[in-house]
């Protein structure tokens, strides 16, 4: 599997956009061998059906959102009134809407857990909440019933939303397909339908219905969403393809390789909902301590109450005492000494464009001790660059890219739009072109100013006797262009030859480009795994090769594009693991090795390639601008303005969060443990149990909010 694109192209409708990802468009006709094209009645090519988009489940579309809401604005008003000092009737039904609307599905949720012998916490909250209602310390539980409210209904949304982007994926793949039958007619068939074996036409432009392999035709295909390659991948007779993918400028015969439930496609979705199935250890062993803290409130509850009752004790006393325990015991001030210090770093690293999902994702990202990160559009800004331009024989350096650009204008292919870019940044005068035509696996022709302009690979436009000329000129500068293609390409670049009336003029260099700070990130990566960066040397891995033993290194890249070019990007970035050749089964494998070791993996990414690998991981980080539906909504955070030197601070960030969480925990215990001893042991005065435990919610609540300061991110930026 190989980036380097051989740059067959195609001529575009003046008045038709560019396409665009997903949204392809009507290629005219180009000028193909025929060879290239497949035997037998092929229609003109007409534009493909777009698969629809995936519909983003709205806020108020879901009923815990517009539930959680009715109860945190009835909360809202109801708090000043209460403050205030006004009557009972002014404040009371409000506190009624708050509990009833943001309790009585943890009510239900709770009652059926019972049933099945569980004790739920939330009911135990709902339970404490009645509690406090039940000795006019109104606040304290509607306070809680808000809390536990609004954290389920963000859980529903990202949950509803993350399956959006699984059903969206599966739109990538069309619908229908058409099948050639053994007699050579065309029909078209449900994509479902199709079997091992059958024979599919794939037009330019066209989605490939399934997963198979070519037997005639040849193009490029956009294999992006699989492999995360960066530019069209040259296809022909015996290579595989992706349902999915984009077809390019030929049109293919597919030979189908696999079942739909087989499709590369289709196991991606089922690696990302089997990811999101998987319990976290950390989350199973929080759910055993809810459980064993939540009976044993209850059951000390219950004895307070119902033992003195027992001796004759007064039953509104013993009512009082049994619900100051319940206020004491109940964790408010351990819900607060953990949301304020993870929410208020979720707002500072939103204010400086990264977006946490949620609380739980932020702690999260404090316990990475592993990095695995995409090339393609995380390291890399993922559009094609011209990095160099070689001259050949003398010829002038602008000359040869502004022809280049001419004979390039056209042509939509992703190398034709970085050759003109390259022509237009430096100020050159681009002619106009005519007579211009696009072969696959060859390149473009045109004619430029009266002279015969080719571009395209260096394989297909340089080999012996291409330029068709017996001229000894001719032949040494043959020599010189592979031997510059041949440098470029070992340096993990794309060469494109550059020919005029037959003889080699220049061969470009083109790569995909760094993002600016992508080495800096990288290596205050390494610092924050504890690991120094590494050598300059990548140590390489290619698919299919066997990882062999890891190096002491805190970041590994893992990419579907090819070896060079891996390597190239890992040296740059000071990376010394390199796995490339990926397919998305290959990246989760490697994250859930690292984790079966005992590592918590972060895994940085963009595209649907990545969605596996983030969902499988024990934290992951997406790229906001290009990043995929599916990575957007599986990620546990979205860098909004890919500025991938934000993922180290956040991470950063999110430790410092940590750390406050366990001084407010300290805290909490510390409080909670001397009331409830004191309740226990002696005669807590209620006012005084409210006012400690209310005391130690504040007091954590405040040492939270330090991370709201201007200064916390700049001090995570220096970590």
């Amino acid at each position: 599997m190989t980036s380097t694109s051989s740059h067959g192209r195609t001529q575009q409708p003046p008045a038709t956009a560019a396409p665009s990802a997903g949204r392809p468009t009507p290629v005219a006709p180009s000028t193909v061998p025929a060879a290239a094209v497949p035997t037998g009645p092929v229609e003109a090519p007409t534009a493909p059906a777009l698969p629809p988009r995936p519909r983003r489940t709205r806020l108020s579309a879901l009923p815990e959102v517009r539930w959680a809401t009715l109860s945190a604005l009835a909360f809202l008003l109801a708090f000043p009134l209460d403050l205030a000092g006004a009557p009972a009737w002014a404040w009371g039904p409000l506190y009624a809407v708050c509990y009833a609307a943001g309790g009585w599905e943890p009510t239900l949720a709770g009652l059926r857990a019972l049933r099945e012998r569980t004790l739920d916490v939330d009911l135990l909250m709902i339970v404490a909440a009645v509690g406090a209602a039940a000795i006019g310390q109104f606040l304290d539980g509607g306070l809680l019933i808000v809390i536990f409210a609004v954290s389920g209904s963000l859980e529903a949304l990202a949950t509803r939303r993350t399956e959006d982007s699984v059903r969206g994926l599966l739109d990538l793949a069309p619908s229908t397909a058409v099948r050639l039958t053994a007699d050579g007619r065309e029909e078209t068939v449900e994509a479902a339908a199709l079997r091992v074996g059958d024979t599919v036409l794939v037009r330019p432009g066209e989605r490939l219905p399934a997963d198979g392999t070519v037997l005639t035709g040849a193009s490029e295909v956009d294999q992006a969403t699989i492999t995360g390659e960066p530019l069209p991948v040259d296809k022909g007779p015996d290579d595989e393809v992706f349902a999915g993918t984009l077809n390019g400028t030929g049109a293919l015969r597919v030979r189908v390789g696999k079942d739909a439930t087989e499709w590369a496609i289709a196991r991606i979705v089922a690696m990302v909902e089997e990811a999101g199935r998987t319990k976290a250890p950390t989350q199973v062993f929080i759910e055993k301590v809810e459980q064993r803290y939540s009976a044993a409130v209850v059951a000390v509850t219950l004895t307070l109450f119902a033992l003195p009752l027992l001796f004759g004790t007064d039953f509104t006393t013993t009512l009082l005492r049994a619900m100051t325990f319940m206020i004491v015991a109940s964790p408010c001030a351990v819900v607060l000494a953990t949301m304020p210090p993870l929410l208020s770093a979720i707002a500072t690293a939103g204010r400086h464009g990264v977006l946490v999902k949620s609380a739980a994702a932020m702690e999260r990202l404090g316990a990475v001790t592993r990095v695995a990160s995409d090339k393609t559009g995380t390291l890399t800004e993922g559009a094609p660059r011209v990095a160099g331009v070689r001259p050949l024989g003398g010829t002038d350096e602008a000359r040869a890219l502004a022809l280049a650009a001419a004979a390039e204008q056209p042509s939509e292919h992703p190398i034709a739009r970085a050759v003109v870019a390259a022509a237009r940044e430096r100020g050159l005068r681009v002619p106009g072109a005519c007579e211009f035509s696009s072969a696959p696996g060859q390149g473009v022709h045109a004619v430029v100013e009266g002279r015969t302009v080719r571009v395209g690979s260096p394989v297909a436009l340089l080999s012996a006797g291409a330029a068709g000329s017996g001229d000894g000129l001719v032949e040494v500068r043959l020599r010189e262009a592979r031997a510059a293609a041949a440098e470029i390409e070992a340096a993990g670049q794309t060469a494109a030859a550059v020919l005029v009336d037959g003889a080699p003029v220049a061969v470009l260099a083109v790569t995909d480009r760094l993002r600016p700070g992508a080495a800096e990130a990288v290596t205050r990566l390494h610092r924050l795994t504890g690991v120094g960066a590494g050598p300059a040397s990548a140590r390489l891995t290619e698919a299919g090769g066997g990882a062999g033993p890891a190096p002491a290194t805190g970041v590994t890249l893992l990419t579907g594009d090819n070896a060079r070019a891996a390597r190239r990007t890992a040296e740059e970035c000071g990376i010394t693991d390199v796995r490339a050749g990926l397919l998305p089964q290959d990246k989760v494998a490697a994250v859930r090795a690292w984790q079966a070791d005992g590592a918590k993996v972060l895994m940085i990414g963009d595209g649907v390639n990545d969605a596996p690998a983030l969902a499988a991981a024990h934290s992951g980080v997406a790229m906001g601008r290009v990043g995929s539906d599916l990575a957007l909504e599986t990620a546990d955070a979205v860098v909004v303005r890919d500025e991938v030197g934000a993922v180290p601070t956040v991470v950063a960030l999110s430790r410092r969060a940590r750390r406050l969480v366990v001084q407010n925990l300290l805290v909490a215990s510390a409080c909670i443990g001397t009331l409830v001893v004191w309740d226990l042991a002696g005669h807590l005065p209620l006012p005084l149990g409210v006012l400690g435990h209310e005391g130690s919610t504040v007091l954590v609540g405040l040492n939270g909010l330090r991370l709201l300061r201007s200064t916390a991110w700049r001090r995570a930026a220096d970590a």
